[in-house]
C-alpha cells in the first residue's frame, strides 16, 4: 500500500509511525485508518522490528480525531474503521509508545490511550470533547481510560471536556513522561529501543495479559494461542504426538521428557 496520509521510518529495531495531516489537525479520515493499520501488521510481521513509535507531524497536533462522513446507509464497509486500529495497537505483541507532540483531542486522546506507553511534550494538551460536537467513544475511550486515570477523572474528561495540560496528565496518570517538546522524538525512540533489550517473549506475554482483561475469548485465546501454543509446539512431547499421528501408532509417553 502507497500511504498519503501517514509516514513511516526505521531506526534499527524500532518503527516510526507519523500521522502526516498537519494541516487537518493530524485527523484520522477513513485512508488514514486503512494506512495506519496496514503499517502496524506489517510492524507486527517484522522480526527485525520490536518496538514503535506512534507520533503527529508538525509542532502543535498529535492527533484531534476523526473526521466521521456523515452516515447515509447502513453499509458496514463505509464506517470510520479507527476501531481496527485500536485493536491492532492493543494486541499487536510488540510495544507500542505514542509521543504526543501537541493537542491530543478526542479519538486522538484515545489513540495514544490504547499505546502501550506515552511520552509528551511539556506543551502537549489533553481533551475529549465527544458530547460538545455531538460524538462519543462508548468502547477503548472510556474502559481504557477508566482503566488508565480512574472512573471519576474518566467521567470528568467526557462529562465537562477540560483541557489538561501535559504536567496535570502526567500527574493523573494519563502519561508516563514529560519532556521538553525539542526531546520528545529521540526520548520516546530512546525509551523504544530500552524497550527491545528485553525478552521480546516476556514483553509480548505481558501485553497479552494486560489486553485480555478486556479481549474475552480472543484476549484468551492470544494468551493461549500465541504464547502457550507457541512454545508448546516445540516441546518433544507435540513433537512425539505429532510423528506417532503420522506413523499410525500410539504415542511413547516416556519420550515427552527424555
Amino acid at each position: 500500500m502507497t500511504y498519503n496520509d501517514i509516514l513511516t521510518t526505521i531506526d534499527g529495531p524500532v518503527l516510526t509511525i507519523t500521522l502526516n495531516r498537519p494541516d487537518a489537525g493530524n485527523k484520522f479520515r477513513h485512508q488514514t485508518c486503512l494506512e495506519l493499520f496496514d503499517a502496524l501488521q506489517k510492524f507486527r510481521l517484522d522480526p527485525q522490528l520490536r518496538a514503535a513509535v506512534l507520533t503527529g507531524a508538525g509542532e502543535k497536533f498529535f492527533c484531534i480525531g476523526g473526521e466521521h462522513d456523515p452516515v447515509t446507509s447502513l453499509d458496514q464497509s463505509q464506517v470510520l474503521p479507527i476501531i481496527d486500529v485500536y485493536q491492532a495497537i492493543d494486541t499487536i505483541p510488540k510495544p507500542i509508545i505514542a509521543a504526543v507532540n501537541g493537542f491530543a483531542v478526542g479519538g486522538g486522546n484515545v489513540l495514544h490511550t490504547v499505546c502501550d506507553l506515552t511520552i509528551a511534550a511539556d506543551n502537549a494538551v489533553f481533551r475529549q470533547v465527544g458530547p460538545m460536537v455531538g460524538s462519543f467513544d462508548a468502547g477503548y475511550g472510556s474502559w481504557y481510560l477508566e482503566d488508565t486515570i480512574g472512573r471519576k477523572r474518566a467521567k470528568e474528561m467526557w462529562y465537562l471536556n477540560k483541557k489538561y495540560t501535559a504536567e496535570q496528565a502526567r500527574e493523573m496518570g494519563l502519561v508516563n513522561e514529560v519532556v521538553p517538546a525539542g526531546e520528545l522524538q529521540a526520548r520516546a525512540v530512546e525509551v523504544a529501543r530500552e524497550i527491545t533489550t528485553r525478552s521480546p517473549l516476556a514483553i509480548g506475554g505481558m501485553k497479552g495479559a494486560f489486553s485480555a482483561r478486556h479481549n474475552g475469548v480472543s484476549g484468551q485465546a492470544r494468551m493461549a494461542h500465541d504464547q502457550q501454543l507457541t512454545l508448546y509446539l516445540q516441546t518433544r512431547e507435540a513433537h512425539e504426538v505429532s510423528a506417532a499421528f503420522g506413523e499410525r501408532r500410539q504415542p511413547k509417553p516416556e519420550s515427552f521428557w527424555s
